[in-house]
C-alpha cells in the first residue's frame, strides 16, 4: 500500500494541482484539494499555444523513430541470434557495453557532428538514430530469436527461402509481442525526451515536452503553474493509453526474452 501511495503519489497531486486557481497552488499552509474545480484551465491548456501542433511534431518523431529502431534492432538481434560469424560473441558484448556510457556525455559530440553536416533544426537526427538500432532493444530480440526452434529455419531453408525471407516471414510474426514492447518503449523514450529536441530543434519544429516548459505565462512572465499542470496531465495521457492498451503484450515479452539465452 505504502509503495503504490508513493509512485501514485505524484500523478494525483499532478491532477490536484491542474483544478486549482494560482492563489490555492502557492497558499500556505498548503492546500489539498481546490475549493472549486478548476476545468478551464485543460481548455486555457489547449488554447494558450499550438498545443496540437507540438503535439503532432512529437507524434511524428516517437512513431518514426520507434517504428524505425524496432525494425533495425529486430534485424541485428536476428543476426547476433541465427547467424554464425567469427567474433560475434564478443562483438555483442561490445555493443551491450555501449549501454553503460551515460547519454549526458555524448550531447556535446552529437551536436557538434549534426550541426557540421547541417541537421541542426530538422527531424533527420532521429531518423539516423533509429537506423542505429538500440542495444537494449538488440538484446531483446536477441534472446527472444535465440529460443525459437532451429527446425523452423532449417525448413524454410530446404524450400529455398534465404535469410531476408526467413526473418521476414517467419521470425518476425512470431515476434509479435517483442515487437510491440520495442514500439512501446521506444515512443515513450522519444514522447517524454526533452534535452534532444531542446538541443537540436528551434521553436516551429520542437516537441510538446520543450513547448510545455516554455509557454504558459501571466504578462509579467510568470509561468502560470495550475494551466502547466493541466497541460502536464494532456502531454501524458497517451503514453498512458498506449501501455494500457498494450501492457499484456509488455509483460509477455518481458518474460519470453528475460528468461531464456
Amino acid at each position: 500500500m505504502a509503495l503504490t501511495v508513493f509512485f501514485i503519489g505524484p500523478f494525483l497531486w499532478l491532477i490536484l494541482a491542474a483544478l486549482k486557481t494560482p492563489a490555492e497552488w502557492s497558499s500556505y499552509p498548503i492546500q489539498i484539494l481546490p475549493d472549486q474545480a478548476q476545468w478551464n484551465n485543460f481548455t486555457d491548456a489547449l488554447a494558450q499555444m499550438n498545443f496540437i501542433g507540438y503535439a503532432g511534431n512529437s507524434f511524428f518523431l516517437a512513431t518514426a523513430y520507434s517504428l524505425l529502431i524496432t525494425l533495425s534492432s529486430a534485424a541485428v538481434g536476428f543476426g547476433f541470434a541465427r547467424l554464425r560469424a567469427p567474433g560475434k560473441g564478443a562483438l555483442f558484448l561490445i555493443l551491450l557495453s555501449t549501454m553503460m556510457i551515460p547519454q549526458i556525455l555524448t550531447l556535446l559530440p552529437t551536436y557538434i557532428l549534426f550541426s557540421r553536416i547541417g541537421l541542426v533544426n530538422t527531424y533527420w537526427p532521429w531518423i539516423l538514430w533509429g537506423l542505429a538500432a538500440s542495444p537494449y532493444m538488440v538484446f531483446l530480440f536477441r534472446q527472444f530469436f535465440a529460443s525459437i526452434p532451429r527446425e523452423l529455419e532449417d525448413a524454410a531453408i530446404i524450400d529455398g527461402a534465404g535469410w531476408f525471407r526467413i526473418f521476414a516471414q517467419i521470425f518476425l510474426p512470431l515476434s509479435r509481442s517483442v515487437l510491440i514492447t520495442s514500439f512501446i518503449l521506444s515512443f515513450t523514450w522519444t514522447w517524454g525526451d526533452y534535452i534532444a529536441p531542446a538541443l537540436l530543434l528551434d521553436v516551429d519544429h520542437t516537441t510538446l515536452a520543450v513547448a510545455i516548459t516554455a509557454w504558459y505565462q501571466d504578462p509579467n512572465g510568470n509561468v502560470i503553474p495550475t494551466v502547466q499542470a493541466a497541460a502536464a496531465i494532456l502531454y501524458i495521457l497517451p503514453v498512458l493509453l498506449i501501455f494500457f492498451v498494450m501492457q499484456r503484450y509488455f509483460i509477455r515479452s518481458t518474460v519470453s526474452s528475460g528468461v531464456k539465452g
